[in-house]
């Protein structure tokens, strides 16, 4: 892969026409989602999408602690 100077770049997009403009403008949108997703998930999603303990589930997760806890 060839090192683009910043500068030559912006000089190389202001000489494309206006179609060319938006297909660009569309494939770094589609590049800045991507590489979003692939950093990782934020900490509220994390959290939302966590698994949960049913109140059976956790009921029985106390119980158990409760037991370790008088031992």
């Amino acid at each position: 892969m060839h090192h683009i100077d910043y500068k030559d770049l912006v000089s190389i997009v202001k000489q494309l026409p206006v179609s060319k403009l938006r297909k660009l403008n569309n494939a770094i949108n589609k590049e800045i989602d991507q590489n979003k997703k692939s950093k990782g998930t934020d900490l509220k999603t994390l959290i939302l999408n966590a698994p949960t303990w049913t109140d059976t589930e956790y009921n029985d997760y106390l119980s158990a602690r409760e037991n370790i806890n008088k031992s």
